[in-house]
């Protein structure tokens, strides 16, 4: 039992160390909290976490008031501050020393904030329905939701580590959401997701920030990494149980802790980075297990992921990945040059001595917890991307999806800028005497050993690939050049390797038909499918069910693979109708366009790599004038712009993208939605989404007029030239009906909804009415200016 004279005195300590986290410059505040740490940790660990924790966790992250910046953000420009602030929060660091000494004891917990959490798990712990299987949901809810008693609601009980991990986990979140202009305007058609998000962090809101800035110079990228290192076993949570198959063996002494650990981590930034505002967080099997289904759909919208996690997410996919590669080197008999693991031995950490030789042992714990949270990721950033926005996000999310369709590509040389500076000086030295010897590594490739990677993940090669292909359509005519670059970035991970493309033809082939026989290597994969067509339902569950989306697949959707398809969008005519359509958008582009050509050149020998020496182009492609012009779809690939002046009367004959396009900035949102629901009523009604019958009125129409019936007098006068103005009107309608149908015309009131137009009309209602009522009165008092007065 601690004496009251020395726990009062510990508190006075911790509190005079709050007060100068507060007061005091970052570099003497870092110094302050070390110091202290390392002297009274081991004997007053409680006052610490109980007072001066809370404080310096919202000086770290920015959390405090508005005349203050986040530690991580001014460590950009100052890199003392940097290297001070990584010593404290490093994995060997005193600030994690102290915490695992007091969770080594549970001497602290702490309620985490209900507002902060992901969107998902926020409505799960607001209904009871739920609390009782949410163990059984989420590792993140094992044994840490408790019932708040007085505020009649649960919440998720952490200890210091947890705690750290999830303010850690949240911060780049909060970030995207503050930086990101795109994530603020999809956020405003969803005004209950705003509540306490971004308000009860005034520190993040400070208009200092400057958005588009590398992540405070890597140094959060850093930390990222040093903890993964620290927590994660590269080769799955298997690796604390060695002797998992003998029960005899079996030893959980240190191995239950450290595997807990490591599974909070990781589904930590698997939840609050991939899944977060997923309308879809859990996967069918789960919910039709637990009999449970989330309504979020409604709640959450078309919203896209939140912008900026790129390079976090890019980093922990390699990281994750990368056991992998060590287990393939042992595969491969004497290990080819430039396959493998290239860099300094200091850098192999996490290695495990008891790596199982088989292919299949390639898809560990990590991938598979990987999988659906990445894969529905990437593709809600292709189909929800808001138009207009800017290409730098999109670009990043691509670049995190060849990382992950690629792992074979990802070297130890990667992740040495974020090693120790004597790391860095070693591998640099290391890399000049490779130069001054003339010799290089050679690029990796796919090999035979990756092929169960390739078939666990298949979807990713195959139906992602062709959805991107509709989001590069989609916003070719935005940015051609970055939409040229991402799309030769993908070929050439796709085509890099002859053993992989025939793979991919073959999965393809078996998924469309039967297997031939035991002997044939496409009956041989004809095991995978069906857990293939499982993936793709799951995964893409509820993504193209609405035409809110913009993508131009959702029409035809059955979820059937169409890489290697003849139809109009498979993969194959959409390529080359990208090709067809990015020459005439680079022939927009001023300067020198010979780069892009070149690029352009490189993207039909990739095609043809892909889908074989003689590609023929199909009869709609014969011209290139023609390629916007697509039978069936109308001009679902033409540059459409909103609002007036950006478009022609061709716009409205189709009821194509530009009507089912997402919502642009310049558009009002409520309006938008309402126009597109009576545009769909009046084609549906007036029957324009229908071809024009050819037995449909073939002639003029004949009407028998009695010749006894006379007309008397002006009333009927009167009615019989109503009569004839009512079915002259009648009668144009139907003209105009039938030359509607017969061009394929759809009335689109969707252009009323621009802002500019609502504006306009604003103004005329508010100012006009005033200006006539001053004139009015004015002439019932006799008043008529001269003709002289201005």
């Amino acid at each position: 039992m601690i004496p009251p004279l020395y726990a009062m005195d510990a508190q006075n300590r911790a509190q005079d160390l709050t007060t100068v986290i507060l007061s005091a410059s970052p570099s003497a505040a870092i110094a302050a909290a070390a110091s202290f740490l390392r002297r009274h940790s081991s004997d007053q660990p409680r006052a610490f976490f109980s007072t001066a924790f809370p404080v310096l966790i919202r000086r770290i992250f920015g959390f405090d008031e508005p005349s203050s910046s986040s530690w991580l953000s001014l460590a950009a420009d100052d890199s003392a501050l940097a290297s001070d602030l990584f010593a404290l929060l490093s994995p060997s660091g005193p600030l994690l020393s102290s915490i695992a000494a007091v969770d080594r004891h549970s001497l602290i917990k702490y309620v985490f904030p209900m507002e902060r959490l992901p969107e998902w798990m926020r409505f799960a712990l607001q209904s009871d329905r739920y609390v009782s299987i949410l163990s059984d949901l989420c590792p993140l809810f094992k044994s840490r939701v408790r019932e708040d008693k007085i505020q009649g609601c649960y919440q998720l009980q952490l200890n210091v580590f947890e705690y750290y991990v999830f303010w850690f986990a949240y911060y780049p979140v909060c970030r995207g959401n503050i930086d990101s202009p795109d994530a603020a305007s999809a956020k405003k058609t969803h005004g209950f997701r705003l509540e306490n998000w971004t308000s009860s962090l005034p520190g993040l809101s400070h208009s200092s920030r400057r958005s588009g800035r590398k992540m405070e110079g890597k140094l959060y990228l850093r930390l990222l990494y040093a903890y993964l290192r620290a927590f994660v076993p590269k080769n799955g949570i298997g690796s604390y149980q060695p002797y998992r198959s003998s029960l005899l063996h079996y030893s959980s002494n240190h191995d239950v802790s450290a595997f807990m650990q490591a599974e909070f981590f990781v589904h930590s930034l698997i939840h609050f980075w991939m899944v977060d505002n997923d309308f879809s967080p859990l996967s069918l099997n789960i919910c039709r297990s637990f009999g449970i289904s989330f309504p979020l759909r409604v709640l959450l919208g078309e919203t896209p992921p939140t912008a900026g996690l790129g390079e976090p997410l890019d980093l922990m996919v390699k990281y994750l990945n990368c056991s992998s590669m060590e287990e393939k080197e042992k595969m491969m008999p004497g290990g080819s040059p430039g396959q493998g693991w290239k860099g300094p031995a200091s850098l192999s950490v996490g290695k495990s001595k008891n790596m199982i030789p088989s292919c299949e042992s390639s898809v560990d714990t990590w991938n598979l917890a990987l999988q659906r949270p990445l894969y529905r990721f990437i593709l809600r950033t292709f189909l929800f991307c808001p138009i207009g926005t800017s290409m730098k996000n999109p670009a990043q999310v691509c670049t995190l999806w060849v990382t992950f369709i690629a792992p074979w590509r990802t070297s130890l040389e990667e992740f040495v800028e974020f090693e120790a500076p004597e790391v860095q000086k070693l591998e640099n030295f290391r890399k000049e005497n490779i130069q001054s010897q003339g010799r290089s590594g050679e690029e990796a490739l796919y090999t035979p050993a990756w092929q169960f990677y390739v078939l666990s993940n298949y979807p990713f090669y195959s139906s992602l690939v062709v959805h991107f292909l509709g989001f590069a359509h989609k916003f070719l005519h935005t940015n051609a050049a970055s939409m040229i670059q991402l799309v030769s970035k993908v070929l050439d991970i796709l085509t890099s390797s002859k053993e992989l493309v025939s793979l991919l033809q073959q999965v393809d082939e078996a998924c469309h038909s039967k297997p031939a026989g035991p002997s044939s290597f496409s009956g041989s994969l004809y095991k995978y499918i069906p857990s293939v067509r499982e993936q793709m339902q799951d995964w893409e569950d509820g993504l193209c069910e609405t035409d809110a989306d913009g993508c131009f697949l959702h029409e035809n959707w059955t979820h059937v693979l169409k890489l290697f398809s003849d139809a109009e969008d498979g993969a194959q005519n959409l390529l080359q109708l990208f090709v067809l359509r990015a020459e005439h958008e680079i022939q927009q582009i001023s300067g020198d366009v010979s780069q892009h050509l070149q690029v352009l050149g490189s993207i039909r020998g990739k095609i043809n790599l892909l889908f074989g020496e003689r590609v023929e182009k199909p009869d709609f492609l014969v011209d290139s004038k023609e390629a916007h012009f697509i039978p069936g779809r109308g001009e679902a690939f033409t540059p459409k712009y909103p609002g007036v002046g950006k478009r022609v009367w061709a716009d409205v004959g189709y009821k194509g993208d530009w009507m089912k396009r997402p919502i642009s900035d310049n558009e009002v949102a409520w309006l938008a939605k309402l126009l597109i629901k009576l545009s769909d009523w009046l084609n549906d009604s007036l029957g324009l989404d229908q071809a024009e019958d050819s037995d449909y009125a073939s002639g003029p129409t004949y009407v028998e007029v009695n010749p006894r019936v006379l007309v008397r007098g002006p009333k009927e006068a009167a009615h019989l030239a109503v009569a004839f103005i009512v079915s002259s009107c009648v009668l144009l309608a139907q003209a105009v009906l039938r030359f509607m149908r017969a061009h394929r015309m759809r009335v689109n009131l969707r252009i009323f909804a621009s802002k500019k137009l609502v504006m306009v009309l604003i103004v005329c209602v508010i100012i006009d009415p005033k200006s006539r009522i001053r004139d009015l009165s004015r002439w019932r008092c006799g008043y008529q200016p001269s003709p002289f007065s201005s």
